[in-house]
């Protein structure tokens, strides 16, 4: 079968959505090599994380002579026409849409990450809101299968695009591979010394933005142990004034490090070396880091509310993302109780292990079935 995707995240972000879309189309093409797979990105550049481009059962197709200067008119006109001239059997959007002007004989599937857009408005301009409606609305309407990457985007999906259930397939995401491996006491030693990470610290990972209430996180600081530190990996926004507004009120600028240029190969050794990991957002489509957490053995302290208990399961601890004093509290019990820690690693070990590549390229396989010509 010939599969095309829609690749533009997979060449451009390196994290987020970038990241699910280079692992959809690796996994593929290793547990499913007879396909050929055809990645469709306005954008290429040299990375190691794109080395799976080069693969013999993979193709690159982007723009051509004048619009390699118009990427947006690219997409928009001329990838639909690249498709079909492809000869390709089944297209996957991978970041909820898909391209206008495909055939009626494509068969078509689009990934839904979430729909926090139309949750939480506020949190976005108007015309990025607006875009991300229209693309994802017409993409869901017009696709054969619709991929939800959790039960609650699936819900979502229904509820606010009244998309049928019959149409909505749930298939789990996972983390990149490089968080399976135990870093060496080496590795360890280095990614300490140049990140100065402190002895014992907290860590989170994610945009800090408004909706991941880093701020609730930061307060609940402010009543654990002086020696115990907050480490935050993340691209930082406007909400980051706030966040240190706050800090310097409670007086914890010695005790909350931002980490805004770490490198993605050290990640891994990053949430090895913390106590506990802690996500206290108000809202997740599913929640990548937390996965990357049970992976790395680190108990997690998460919001009891939408995907979180999802990615993080029953073994984890989840408390309301609004109060300061659970999260605090929380946290506490992960230090000071190792009995509950070694329950917490040993449950999320087990947990972790329902999302490894193999289950989730034979889960999105199943789907293509569905639509096999």
């Amino acid at each position: 079968m010939q599969i095309g995707f829609d690749a533009k995240r997979a060449f451009k972000n390196f994290t987020g959505l970038g990241n699910y879309s280079r692992a959809v189309i690796s996994i593929l093409s290793d547990f499913y090599p007879d396909n050929r797979y055809f990645l469709y990105t306005p954008f290429y550049k040299k990375h190691p994380l794109l080395s799976f481009a080069h693969r013999p059962n993979i193709a690159v197709r982007g723009p051509e002579g004048l619009l390699k200067r118009l990427p947006a008119a690219w997409r928009s006109l001329g990838m639909a026409s690249d498709v079909r001239f492809e000869r390709i059997d089944l297209f996957h959007g991978l970041t909820g849409e898909l391209p206008v002007g495909l055939s009626s004989s494509i068969r078509t599937v689009v990934t839904v990450h979430d729909l926090i857009f139309l949750r939480y408005p506020h949190y976005y301009k108007s015309i990025d809101r607006w875009m991300y409606v229209r693309k994802h609305r017409l993409a869901c309407a017009s696709a054969d299968l619709v991929i939800a990457i959790s039960e609650q985007t699936k819900q979502d999906i229904m509820e606010f695009f009244g998309v049928d259930e019959k149409k909505i397939r749930l298939v789990y995401q996972g983390c990149d591979a490089q968080f399976y491996r135990t870093a060496t006491d080496i590795e360890k030693q280095n990614i300490r010394a140049l990140y100065r990470l402190p002895e014992k610290y907290v860590l989170y990972v994610g945009t800090v933005e408004m909706r991941k209430n880093l701020i609730t996180l930061v307060k609940a600081m402010s009543l654990l142990p002086e020696d115990v530190q907050l480490i935050v990996v993340g691209r930082e926004t406007g909400y980051a004034k706030k966040i240190k507004e706050e800090m310097a009120v409670r007086k914890l600028e010695q005790r909350v490090r931002f980490l805004d240029e770490v490198l993605f190969n050290h990640l891994p050794a990053i949430y090895q070396l913390a106590q506990v990991f802690c996500l206290p957002s108000l809202f997740e489509g599913f929640g990548i880091p937390v996965l990357e957490a049970l992976n790395s053995r680190l108990p997690v302290v998460a919001s009891n509310i939408s995907s979180l208990p999802e990615a993080g399961g029953s073994g984890q601890l989840y408390v309301s993302p609004t109060d300061e004093q659970a999260i605090a509290h929380a946290i506490r019990q992960v230090l000071d109780d190792e009995a509950l820690r070694n329950k917490m690693i040993a449950a999320g070990t087990e947990h972790a292990a329902k999302f490894r590549e193999e289950s989730i390229a034979k889960n999105i396989w199943n789907v293509y079935k569905e639509l096999k010509p």
